[in-house]
């Protein structure tokens, strides 16, 4: 019989188009130093410093749809096609959340951004333009403080992911659940203690999970626990002025790193006043500017 020849694949041809894509805008240092990834989701620099592209058209689309917004998906999507090194934004630490977007914004829209606020004191209109690359220049320089000493216990905690974050936003719903089932005048009071209790025990159930899960080890006088059933242990065993440390300790840092307010003076009155930035999506990416 003939021998029987197996097909070669053909090889792409190259795209005429290709040297006009889009090119790396900056680079970012990442206030985590690319701490905190597990293994496989970042692809590490040798120099500290990750290449942001700007927003493409379709990326700009998906941060206009309300559910994708919603549940996080939109910002994962995003970051993994501006900045290509993050393989699963989803395992992000948080406190590379900020700077990741403002470079994306940098990146897409110039360095300075437009705020609009009302004076406290006149009540004029004020438009200011802010620079967001003096918040990547102090980002650049943070430090995560890794380790809690409680007692004789040193606990080390890593930073939430962002997975974590949008569940503790799905937290903040459970809130809001829970007081408008106090408000609901159609419900019998006994029908609002149960829904009550159900969506308060949800709550403080996935809140204490998402604590736990940011403890990496507990050392001890005489041994070092990495086993996440005993950590777990611990913490449902632990006083309440443990479990709040913890937690506060996690909290503080996310706030260190986040976006500060930055203090301006009214263009009518001369009044200073302090105007908050945010980094609610929808606005931060809806002006191209």
């Amino acid at each position: 019989m003939p021998e029987q020849t197996i097909p070669q694949p053909t090889a792409k041809p190259v795209n005429p188009l290709a040297g006009y894509f889009r090119q790396p805008k900056l680079y970012l240092k990442l206030p985590s130093n690319g701490e905190f990834y597990p293994d496989g989701i970042l692809d590490h620099s040798q120099i500290d410093e990750y290449a942001v592209y700007a927003m493409t058209a379709k990326d700009e689309l998906i941060f206009k749809s309300p559910d994708a917004l919603m549940n996080g998906q939109a910002t994962v999507e995003v970051i993994k096609s501006c900045i290509p090194s993050i393989k699963d934004p989803w395992l992000m630490p948080s406190i590379d959340l900020d700077a990741v977007l403002i470079a994306i914004r940098i990146a897409t829209y110039g360095e300075e951004m437009e705020v609009s606020s009302i004076c406290p004191s006149c009540d004029h209109s004020n438009d200011y333009q802010i620079n967001l690359v003096h918040y990547l220049d102090r980002a650049s320089q943070f430090q995560y403080v890794k380790e809690i000493p409680v007692g004789p216990l040193v606990i080390s905690i890593r930073p939430y992911n962002y997975k974590e974050i949008t569940k503790t936003a799905i937290r903040s719903l459970e809130q809001q659940k829970i007081i408008s089932i106090v408000n609901d005048e159609s419900l019998t009071d006994e029908e609002k203690i149960e829904r009550f209790g159900l969506s308060f025990v949800k709550l403080t159930e996935l809140t204490v999970d998402i604590v736990t899960g940011c403890i990496t080890s507990i050392q001890t006088p005489t041994d070092l626990v990495t086993d996440q059933e005993q950590i777990q242990e611990f913490v449902n065993n632990s006083p309440t002025a443990v479990f709040n440390g913890i937690n506060e300790h996690i909290t503080k840092l996310k706030d260190e790193i986040a976006l500060k307010a930055q203090t301006v003076s009214c263009q009518e009155c001369e009044t200073t006043f302090d105007v908050e930035l945010t980094m609610d999506q929808t606005n931060f990416f809806g002006v191209g500017s």
